[in-house]
């Protein structure tokens, strides 16, 4: 896969390579990336944006909610850069976010339609796990949440759905389409996870990473 895109394939690794310099390094390069870090950071969206837009041509409904969800997931980096400056962008970051898992959902649901009687046992067994670890991380935040515990619940709904979607997929394409995007969401629920935490609960050492 990587061989059919490798223009892609560097510069998105050029810019996470860079990413992780700033997040981890706390030395002179740390000083150094720190300048740059507002346009490093949304640049690994833009870059998956730009990838999405010139391989489908934005051609039929999953390609377009794919790019719109990457959208508002660039306006979500941008809002949470800048959730020091105003606690509100926090829950403007939080609420895009939120919208691009539900067009994540939107475009995994159009998978399913596709062949809507293929084997549910995946989707079943993602619905169990997804669902305690759901239940039980947010009861486990709840007391560290204060005014947050409503669009914490609410988020925390949406992005477990979002990975049940993801598990649904299964059977429904093929084998590469799937594992990306099925590992790519479990990635999001476990990094929105440790940012959790690491808001709400205790500061996690190198939680940017």
């Amino acid at each position: 896969m990587f061989k059919k895109n490798l223009q892609f394939s560097f510069a998105f690794a050029f810019i996470f390579i860079i990413q992780l310099l700033a997040e981890t390094d706390q030395g002179t390069a740390k000083l150094v990336l720190a300048d740059f870090h507002h346009i490093i950071k949304p640049s690994i969206t833009i870059s998956l944006m730009a990838y999405v837009a010139y391989k489908t041509q934005l051609k039929g409904r999953f390609a377009k909610r794919i790019f719109a969800g990457l959208v508002f997931g660039l306006f979500g980096d941008i809002f949470l850069m800048y959730d020091y400056v105003d606690p509100y962008f926090f829950m403007f970051g939080l609420t895009s976010f939120l919208i691009g898992h539900l067009l994540y959902i939107s475009a995994f649901y159009l998978d399913y339609k596709w062949a809507p009687s293929i084997e549910k046992k995946y989707t079943r067994i993602a619905i169990g796990v997804f669902g305690v670890f759901c239940v039980a991380f947010y009861l486990f935040l709840r007391p560290y949440l204060g005014d947050m515990k409503i669009p914490v619940l609410i988020y925390a709904f949406v992005i477990s759905l979002m990975a049940i979607m993801a598990t649904n997929r299964k059977g429904r394409v093929n084998t590469i389409s799937f594992n990306l995007i099925f590992y790519g969401a479990i990635l999001f629920l476990v990094s929105d996870s440790v940012l959790a935490y690491n808001k709400f609960v205790s500061p996690v050492r190198f939680a940017g990473v």
